[in-house]
């Protein structure tokens, strides 16, 4: 199992419960929808994936390997976070020296570090900017580059935080096409319903701090009386295809 979290509940230390008692597995090459309403607990969730925050109660596994100090550069290396504003993860003078950040801090250097580099950008279709400055680029294309820098640590779950916020028609499409395209576990946090049945065989709900629905997207999405009781909604008109996606686990 890639991903394993039980029992896993969190409170703020302002006393705000985040989270009580999570219960979920992702398998190896598992593309996974994570949906629910505003404060349901995703955020909060998907940081303790790679110990931004750690459990209050219960634990979380990555390949085996329990989320705790003493492991947290490894699972940093194998979880890594796309964050909903590429500008969080995009700060240096040139896309080169942003995608080779990470793996530089785990020590790589020389013509390995240039592959990684190089082979990261190929993926996201972005090697042609690798010496520009990043704030030069278009919002989608910084998106694509804030995938590669977590593409270069080289992780065995891509976790995606609202991919496809602020992109136009275009680079929705491009990017969805990429991320259909990469060989690792991908878990995406989305409020983008379409994009989550275009991309994602498998969805959960986490509402209130626990996982209120885990099932196939198309089940899911075609349940307007769960959608609804958990402020969930397609856009206007959008009717959700029978027996789509029609996608088998990628394996890694």
């Amino acid at each position: 199992m890639t991903l394993e979290v039980r029992d896993l509940a969190y409170a703020y230390p302002d006393g705000t419960q985040a989270l009580f008692g999570v219960n979920l597995s992702i398998s190896r090459g598992e593309r996974v929808a994570l949906l629910g309403p505003n404060g349901a607990g995703k955020t909060t969730l998907v940081m303790h994936l790679n110990g931004i925050l750690t459990a209050g109660h219960g634990s979380v596994r990555v390949a085996g390997l329990p989320v705790e100090k003493g492991n947290l550069q490894e699972i940093r290396r194998r979880v890594g976070l796309v964050f909903q504003d590429p500008d969080d993860q995009l700060f240096l003078p040139t896309v080169r020296e942003d995608v080779a950040f990470g793996p530089a801090n785990l020590g790589i250097r020389g013509a390995e570090l240039e592959r990684r580099v190089t082979e990261a950008l190929a993926r996201v279709g972005m090697l042609e900017v690798i010496d520009r400055p990043p704030h030069h680029l278009s919002f989608g294309q910084r998106r694509r580059v804030a995938v590669a820098t977590v593409l270069a640590m080289d992780p065995e779950i891509l976790v995606l935080d609202e991919p496809s916020s602020n992109l136009d028609p275009a680079s929705r499409r491009e990017l969805a096409e990429i991320l259909r395209s990469l060989d690792v576990t991908i878990l995406m946090v989305t409020h983008d319903l379409p994009y989550a049945l275009e991309l994602c065989e498998r969805s959960l709900i986490l509402s209130g701090g626990t996982i209120a629905a885990d099932g196939p997207t198309p089940d899911l999405l075609g349940n307007p009386t769960l959608l609804a009781a958990h402020r969930l909604e397609l856009p206007y008109g959008f009717a959700v295809p029978q027996g789509v996606p029609d996608q088998a686990p990628h394996a890694r």
